[in-house]
């Protein structure tokens, strides 16, 4: 089984269109323009809408800084992914200055976002893991250190047992076409 990955360290932040932060896409996949999958790290850096993408899921995690509000929900560090619909463009209002957030979007097929504190078997064309403080992954007799801020992913996956040792959030990524 082999595995991909990318730090948010090695890609450059981009602004965003609205200029209220900036993101560092780590995977597009499994073309940049034209994803069923896209993962990024983001700094929200002032109050105001996110973009509105209809048609996609999106998944939002709290990975540094104070918080934020979506739908009135307060997100903080250790929140699980936030789940919502794309097209409905929430207005984010900062808790106490900028914060970084782990986002996830899917537009074509199923995807499922869960602690990656459990061993995965996969059974899925497509696995990711996330690490927010990095840690090591090991699959089958292989283990892979990661750093913080880092995305792993394996395409046609062994269903073979994952493990992820690190502190702090991480979460296992599986997505399939949804035929």
């Amino acid at each position: 089984m082999s595995w991909s990955r990318v730090s948010a360290d090695s890609v450059q932040p981009q602004a965003w269109k609205n200029q209220g932060g900036t993101t560092r896409e780590l995977l597009a996949w499994p073309h940049a323009h034209d994803w069923a999958l896209r993962v990024s790290v983001a700094r929200v850096e002032r109050d105001g809408p996110f973009s509105a993408f209809p048609g996609v899921h999106r998944w939002l995690a709290v990975i540094g800084g104070a918080g934020l509000r979506l739908f009135d929900w307060p997100q903080s560090m250790g929140d699980e992914p936030l789940r919502f619909e794309g097209g409905l463009a929430p207005a984010a209002e900062l808790i106490k200055g900028e914060t970084d957030v782990f986002n996830v979007m899917e537009r074509r097929g199923n995807l499922d976002v869960e602690s990656a504190h459990h061993v995965l078997l996969p059974r899925t064309p497509w696995v990711g893991l996330f690490t927010v403080n990095g840690g090591l992954l090991e699959h089958g007799h292989r283990a892979m250190p990661m750093a913080p801020l880092t995305l792993a992913w394996c395409e046609q996956p062994v269903a073979q047992s994952c493990v992820f040792t690190g502190e702090g959030n991480a979460w296992w990524l599986t997505w399939s076409d949804g035929g």
